[in-house]
């Protein structure tokens, strides 16, 4: 691609293009909509989600059983699995269709029946398949949605797609809003769909169905064949290649219910390439071992998950037993829930070390959960098969207490891959654990690396920085001390006592001392406050049970007993201190599930709890008072490092020194050091240079708060680049102020100032680009309490309208002063106008068209301001015309807009009074023999066949117009009837 970016049109075209490279067959703008040239070719209505005669003669090419004699009763039960009235419950019972066959009973000559399970897609030869890349693929039913591109399957949609370009202020992440209202609007279009894809000129991410935004990913590797310097070619080559999209549809997709809201989970890029690593290290038998090092956050139970879906279902070996083996009953119990809550049906759970025993002597094909405790006493001998498959969790702990000599004694002639996030290489010595020998084949250090500097970069993991807190100007209080080190060292200087205790104090014994514990508690109140404003929560680790318990008594005076809880093991002999905090491991189960949610806790003070395994994106600040190395400390910093929407990082406050030399702390590469953990100054250049950079946009303008200013600001803002820098760049802006703050040198140098000048231009931008009618209540607490100091929210409510449509209005928007912010007001108000309203009449479609004709001339300069504003103001009386000239006719929106299309969109014969009469009988028919009361009316197979027979009495019996009966028109008056009664509905 050329270095200018292409306009939303040019990528789509594009994208068409890749996908015709990779044995897709397109159909592209060039031949008008798409679509439409293959709804033509195959009769498909507008209300349909699948080319049913394109299924229909791939079905009976792949089933020997189907024929063209009984394929259309095949298909007339297949269109029944499209109803659902919840979208990822018909995606789940299709995608059973999709991957094992339907059933279905067939007629065999002078012999009865037979129940056969008929294929959709030929997965053994996929060359057998119909591969079709479409642009402007429409559907209406309840709504109407027209994704930029959907990839089908034997006629079937499989992918998705909506494309945005920057030149036109959107983004990727607009094109995820627009996937998830389509979506909500046609539920039906989705139910076959395996993931939707979102992109940008820059940026490709792709999602489940139902996903929210944040589980949308990049894949931002690829096999050499597919590389490229334009990142979202690379990923469409890499993920939409027909033979990696065909492998995930088939073998990489589980649907887990959740308390919450279930989901449908997909391979992220990482799992996918390991497993096929693993698959083909299995497959070629060389070696039996190897190393997956991914690192914490990226999802290494799906991986070994998906590597087994993948051994149990394919022909690699005949009928492997597998083993996912971990290394505390906290993680097994975790496996084990997560199993019986997935679609995953060959698995069971090793119990006890007898129970142990006895599945590895049965060798059945199947998935085993267990402890590597439980190999302890399990005997050498009992192995029956030679295709055991053991994936380790946590491979480093796999080394401890001589254990995984035992499992290697009781699966000798097992496969055996070990996972983790933070190996272990303590020495050269043969007696020192090393992951990677013990797991890797020599020469080889890992099968498959996912680092952190490359989960970062994904976005799927958040950068984590830390603050040192450790140096405290010592005022030493000698009541305070415990009255057997007072009286041994009355005697030396207060300099000297101080020494000592420097040096040869335990951090456990310091942590248990009053007058720290005070003052770090203090310190972690008042730093606690700044994390909460914002709905984040924290957590102390402690070095002691006691000292826990004495944060948390603390911590509880000044902050409430809701909002602390503590939690650590108990025993019977414990003193009330610790007492008070005892729980069960009911309770602390509750507490954690808790605090994983918006309910209280909090804040968690913790000691030798939730290091490992404990995902809970709310939590950003971790209060580390504990002495960590090594992969103990990389999975502490990987608790705060998970990704929430308006997390910009984690954090961790260091009150032991242990990031003070992160060399010495960490014993892993540079790589590893360097994106680990950052010091907070790196955070604080981060803010000061985007700062700088969404300022440069208004170069030359001076900053002051006055209402001329705001004009030059939003006239500068109105086109792009400009407009894209802005709005991008102060999301950027906040979510750094947001982690920066509270921090004295905001004020110091100045930089709440220039963000309170930024945030008052944001909240004009806002309103007159019809974004947000209260633009300040979607800000966050700290950036509103600042804003609050440079804005007159009042004074910006009264010149910047939020603008509707309507001639009312119409004073109210020359309120604006400029002609630049009058555009963009319009453009914005027309288009979300007749967006909501398209498939309601054929000229919503033309007017929102000229619109963005419109609006793409004058971000490219080919338009004055003053031109934009009339040409926009002629499309907007247009838009206003359309209701106020099917009034003045006495009709109806849905008799109106049939009349419109009859007069101008066909190229025929007719008189307006012929044309008017003709849409007044079919509305009137169809009022009369369709039933609109009930809900779901709108996708009822019933009413799509009954407007079907309304067209043909009213064109064809009653006056005589069979040249009308088209496809194209039957399509078109099915959705102006929906689309104006559901509105009517609404």
């Amino acid at each position: 691609m050329t270095n200018e970016q292409p306009s939303e049109g040019g990528l789509q075209t594009s994208v068409l293009q890749w996908l015709d490279g990779l044995g897709w067959e397109t159909y592209n703008p060039d031949e008008g909509h798409g679509a439409t040239v293959l709804d033509e070719r195959y009769g498909r209505q507008r209300s349909e989600v699948v080319y049913w005669d394109l299924l229909a003669e791939t079905v009976v090419e792949i089933n020997d059983e189907l024929t063209e004699a009984n394929v259309d009763r095949f298909l007339n039960s297949l269109r029944r699995d499209l109803d659902h009235d919840n979208l990822l419950d018909g995606n789940e019972a299709f995608y059973e269709i999709l991957t094992t066959g339907k059933k279905h009973t067939v007629d065999q000559q002078h012999n009865g029946t037979k129940t056969i399970y008929a294929d959709l897609i030929d997965f053994e030869n996929p060359e057998n398949n119909r591969l079709h890349a479409v642009d402007e693929f429409a559907v209406s039913r309840r709504g109407s949605i027209r994704p930029d591109v959907t990839l089908l399957v034997n006629g079937i949609p499989s992918v998705q797609m909506e494309l945005k370009s920057v030149t036109q202020d959107n983004d990727f992440y607009d094109a995820i809003t627009d996937l998830q209202a389509y979506e909500e609007k046609v539920p039906r279009a989705f139910i076959p769909t395996l993931f939707n894809v979102a992109a940008d000129q820059s940026v490709l991410q792709y999602g489940a169905v139902g996903a929210p935004r944040e589980f949308y990913q990049g894949w931002t590797t690829a096999p050499e064949r597919y590389q490229s310097d334009n990142d979202v070619k690379q990923a469409v080559q890499a993920l939409l290649n027909p033979q990696t999209l065909l492998d995930v549809l088939k073998y990489f997709v589980f649907y887990e219910e959740r308390p919450d809201q279930d989901a449908k989970i997909i391979p992220r890029h990482m799992q996918y390439y390991a497993v096929k690593r693993i698959l083909n290290r299995v497959e070629r038998g060389e070696h039996r071992k190897g190393l997956i090092w991914h690192t914490q956050g990226s999802g290494k139970s799906f991986t070994m998950l998906f590597t087994a879906k993948n051994l149990l279902e394919r022909d690699i070996l005949d009928a492997p037993q597998l083993f996912v083996v971990v290394d505390t009953d906290k993680l097994n119990s975790q496996m084990r829930d997560q199993l019986a809550n997935l679609s995953f049906e060959r698995w069971t759970e090793a119990e006890s070390i007898e129970g142990l025993e006895d599945t590895i002597a049965a060798g059945r094909s199947e998935l085993v959960v267990t402890t590597i405790q439980k190999f302890q006493d399990v005997d050498p001998g009992v192995q029956s098969t030679d295709e055991a498959v053991v994936m380790s969790d946590e491979a480093h702990r796999f080394m401890e207490a001589d254990l995984g000599s035992r499992l290697e004694a009781a699966l000798p002639d097992a496969y055996h891959f070990g996972f983790t996030g933070t190996p272990v290489r303590e020495g050269d010595r043969e007696k020192d654990r090393n992951t990677f020998d013990e797991f890797s084949p020599e020469d080889e250090e890992y099968l498959h690396r996912y680092s952190i500097k490359d989960g970062i970069d994904d976005e799927l993991i958040l950068p984590v920085f830390f603050r040192l807190r450790h140096e405290m100007d010592w005022d030493v209080d000698e009541a305070g001390l415990d009255e057997e080190f007072d009286e041994a060292f009355a005697t030396l200087p207060k300099e000297e006592k101080l020494a000592i205790i420097r040096d040869h104090v335990t951090s456990r014994m310091l942590a248990e001392i009053e007058p720290r514990v005070e003052r770090v508690v203090a310190e972690i109140d008042d730093h606690f406050d700044g994390v909460e404003k914002n709905g984040w929560k924290g957590m102390v680790v402690t070095p002691s049970r006691k000292s826990a318990a004495m944060y948390g008594e603390r911590l509880i005076d000044r902050r409430g007993e809701d909002a602390v809880d503590v939690l650590f093991t108990t025993t019977q002999n414990d003193p009330d201190l610790l007492q008070q905090f005892h729980t069960d491991p009911g309770e602390r189960d509750q507490i954690v599930r808790d605090f994983k949610n918006e309910d209280e806790p909090k804040l968690l003070v913790v000691h030798n709890m939730l290091l490992t395994g404990f995902d809970a994106p709310v939590l950003k600040t971790m209060y580390l008072d504990r002495e960590l190395r090594d992969h103990t400390l990389m999975q502490a910093i990987a608790r705060t490092n998970r990704p929430a929407d308006g997390k910009e990082n984690g954090e961790i406050v260091d009150f032991q020194g242990v990031f003070e030399n992160i060399d010495d702390a960490l014993d892993y590469d540079d790589e590893t050091k360097q994106y680990a953990a950052q010091d907070s100054e790196q955070l604080f250049e981060k803010l000061q240079n985007q700062l700088d950079a969404v300022l440069d946009i208004f170069e030359g303008i001076p900053r002051e708060d006055s209402q001329e200013v705001v004009d030059e600001c939003l006239d500068r803002v109105s086109t792009h680049p400009e407009k894209r820098e802005f709005k991008q760049g102060f999301r950027r802006l906040q979510d750094l102020y947001e982690s920066v703050s509270p921090d004295r040198r905001l004020v110091e140098e100045r930089i709440d100032e220039d963000y309170g000048w930024l945030g008052r231009i944001h909240t004009a931008f806002q309103r007159t680009a019809n974004r947000s009618e209260r633009p300040e209540d979607e800000m966050r607490e700290k950036t509103r309490e600042i804003v609050e100091e440079h804005v007159d929210i009042g004074e910006i409510k009264r010149d910047y309208p939020v603008y509707e449509l309507g001639a009312e209005y119409l004073e109210d928007l020359d309120h604006l002063r400029s002609d630049a912010a009058k555009a963009s007001t319009i453009a914005h108000a027309i288009q979300e106008s007749t967006q909501s309203r398209m498939g309601q009449n054929p000229r919503y479609e033309r007017l929102s068209e000229r619109v963005t004709d419109i609006v793409e001339a004058w971000q490219a300069g080919d338009r004055a301001d003053p031109e934009a504003v009339e040409a926009l103001r002629e499309v907007e009386a247009a838009v206003l015309a359309i209701d106020e000239e099917a009034n003045k006719c006495g009709m109806s929106d849905a008799e109106f807009a049939i009349f419109t299309d009859l007069t101008e969109e066909r190229d025929l014969d007719l008189s307006e009074d012929t044309a008017e009469a003709l849409a007044r009988d079919i509305v009137a028919e169809f009022d009369d023999r369709v039933d609109t009361s009930y809900e779901g009316w709108e996708t009822n197979d019933q009413t799509v066949k009954e407007i079907e027979l309304v067209l043909l009495d009213v064109l064809v019996k009653e006056h005589d117009r069979g040249e009308l009966v088209t496809d194209e028109f039957i399509d078109a008056v099915h959705t102006y009837l929906i689309q104006n009664y559901v509105a009517d509905e609404a």
